[in-house]
């Protein structure tokens, strides 16, 4: 039974500096697990350690049980992706994709690059070079390209992040199909909340070269294990029980822990608690009104609209718990 890639009590240094402190995680094969953290934090650091372009100064990166540290690079047999996508542009569009494709034959390389243009929606785009494609197209070309000779895992390093907000969002849902009907094992890196959301079935937070959380993104969002995790997730204030229900909160905290206050956590509603308005400004989503919380913290209020200039509103509750940080 394949296991896939492990990754044991990482450390990579930089002379004195620790980039990657101790980080152990599995990626289990057909699964994609996301890096997520701040720049600095580690994160593309660790993908390299992975392939084998950074060496480990403790711990150990196997797959299926084998230590890969005696491996070459060449060999390991991963896939890359990196932010500016590195395409050949003197060559076409299907013989950059045909590039790791020498073992084949040339009926074969046509017919394998025919079929990875129709997995990332670019049929009949072969014979342009990349200097005709848009930044989308050729971040979609360097996908097809690491999928081509079937890699038995694919590192994504921030592949999205130098295109616009509206086309990101695009590319992440379809990277997302495209990893899972290909049943694509991937470690991809990012510093985006959403986008990790929607790529990876799990995902890794890593601040300062340690990673402080690793669950399923709807854990994640709900239950930050710690303020440091939360905090770098977008909170912007940590309440206790009674302050919560003095919004509305009927939930129970345990001892030692907070509400999270989250993006989003907070919402306009006509039965919600009086709160001061302090300011108002748009996001891509929405409108996110400043407000002052009853124990004069300040938090972010969700609305579809901004308000006609009020001294106060309602907000109504949908906090996330954290844990103190002890």
């Amino acid at each position: 039974m394949v296991t896939g890639l492990q990754i044991r009590d990482a450390i990579v240094r930089y002379g004195s500096t620790v980039a990657v402190d101790g980080v152990s995680l599995d990626v289990q094969p057909g699964t994609v697990v996301g890096l997520l953290g701040p720049s600095g934090s580690g994160k593309s650091t660790l993908l390299r350690a992975i392939a084998g372009l950074e060496p480990l100064a403790g711990g150990s990166v196997s797959w299926d049980g084998v230590d890969l540290a005696p491996v070459k690079v060449f060999k390991r047999n991963f896939g890359m992706v990196f932010q500016d996508g590195q395409l050949f542009p003197t060559m076409t569009v299907a013989r950059n994709i045909a590039y790791g494709l020498g073992h084949l034959s040339k009926t074969e390389q046509r017919d394998r690059v025919a079929e990875m243009l129709e997995v990332v929606g670019l049929p009949g785009y072969g014979d342009r070079r990349p200097t005709e494609l848009s930044g989308g197209q050729a971040q979609r070309v360097a996908l097809a390209r690491s999928l081509a000779p079937s890699p038995r895992a694919l590192l994504l390093d921030e592949p999205l992040s130098a295109l616009d907000t509206g086309l990101r969002r695009r590319l992440a849902d379809d990277l997302a199909r495209i990893l899972r009907e290909t049943h694509t094992t991937a470690v991809y890196v990012t510093h985006d909340h959403q986008e990790a959301y929607t790529i990876a079935d799990r995902v890794a937070v890593l601040v300062e070269g340690r990673m402080l959380q690793l669950d399923d993104p709807e854990v994640l969002r709900r239950a930050p294990a710690s303020r440091d995790v939360a905090a770098f997730l977008g909170a912007r204030a940590f309440i206790t029980e009674h302050t919560a229900r003095e919004l509305g909160w009927e939930g129970t905290l345990t001892t030692g822990e907070v509400l999270a206050v989250l993006p989003g956590a907070l919402q306009v509603a006509d039965d919600g608690a009086e709160v001061q308005v302090v300011d108002q400004g748009y996001t891509v989503d929405d409108v996110e009104i400043g407000v002052l919380l009853p124990d004069g913290q300040r938090a972010v209020v969700s609305s579809p609209e901004r308000l006609d200039s009020p001294p106060s509103g309602s907000a109504s509750p949908a906090a996330r718990r954290s844990r103190r940080n002890t």
